[in-house]
């Protein structure tokens, strides 16, 4: 059986850059949720509909029974496809058979800067840990190394320091392995919206 090749996860390439500038006050990211195991199926349609979409997709390794290690890609929060648009958009995008229910995301800026930083993490190339349910700690800035600026949680797991960057729409995220050195505090945990 042959390994398909990674399909393109945003569309256009530069929609983050895009989102963050100002935008008309019809357009709005949604939170499109899928049938099961339908997001690169529904990223293929809107990619072919010509709308802006966004699916962080991670590598995952995993051994066959014969021993063999394989690579596929999945989506880092399931179920989960980013629409960038307007109302009509989201309403294509209902029509393609993929979606279960959709979101309307009422903070563009924050979601925005979100998903930049979990794309930084993906394109990295720094293995990620998908964190669900968000748990409270302390609220920290990167000051050194290749993700300087990048703000998240602090999280400890069996002696290690992780920083979860967060989707706070979602309330899911994915983490990284820093040393404690490379980390200063912000304060208290930034409240979601």
């Amino acid at each position: 059986m042959p390994i398909l090749a990674r399909e393109p996860d945003i569309y256009p390439e530069n929609l983050l850059e895009f989102a963050g500038a100002p935008q008309p006050s019809d357009v709005s990211w949604w939170a499109l949720y899928t049938l099961s195991r339908r997001e690169k199926d529904l990223m293929r349609k809107l990619s072919s509909l010509d709308i802006p979409f966004y699916c962080p997709i991670v590598p995952k390794r995993t051994r066959s029974p014969s021993c063999r290690f394989r690579v596929s890609h999945v989506p880092l929060f399931h179920n989960y496809v980013f629409l960038f648009g307007s109302e009509m958009q989201r309403y294509q995008s209902v029509t393609t058979g993929c979606v279960s229910r959709y979101m309307r995301v009422v903070d563009r800026e924050e979601l925005t800067r979100d998903l930049a930083q979990i794309h930084g993490l993906i394109q990295s190339g720094v293995p990620l840990l998908s964190e669900s349910r968000l748990v409270a700690g302390e609220y920290v800035r990167v000051r050194s190394g290749p993700f300087r600026g990048y703000e998240g949680t602090v999280l400890r797991r069996e002696g290690q320091t992780r920083l979860l960057v967060a989707v706070n729409f979602l309330q899911q995220g994915a983490s990284i392995l820093l040393e404690d050195c490379q980390l200063e505090s912000l304060g208290s945990v930034r409240q979601a919206g």
